[in-house]
């Protein structure tokens, strides 16, 4: 089998989006739902006495926090899905975000 070495008159192929919206649609019940459950798991590990378990909910609460904020800003693109279930995930993101301003 030959190899083909990337040569500067080659181009790459490239998708032009030209501005246009994605096809993804809103977001997903599921995805509400995950970030929720996913903070309240977070929440709990957070409030257990084990330092490594401790330490395992701090670090998934960082984390899901800029994921969050992405997924509000993908929502407010694409559209919601769920205001109900998004109203949950920003009711558990506001806690969370308490917990470490408090």
């Amino acid at each position: 089998m030959a190899h083909v070495a990337p040569t500067s008159h080659r181009r790459t192929t490239r998708t032009s989006h030209g501005g246009h919206r994605s096809g993804d649609g809103p977001v997903q019940i599921t995805s509400w739902l995950g970030l929720t459950f996913a903070f309240i798991v977070g929440l709990v590990l957070s409030a257990q006495s084990h330092v490594g378990v401790h330490a395992a909910g701090i670090t998934l609460l960082v984390m899901l926090v800029p994921i969050t904020v992405g997924t509000f800003v993908a929502a407010f693109r694409q559209g919601v899905g769920s205001w109900k279930a998004a109203l949950v995930t920003a009711a558990a993101l506001a806690i969370t975000l308490l917990k470490f301003v408090l």
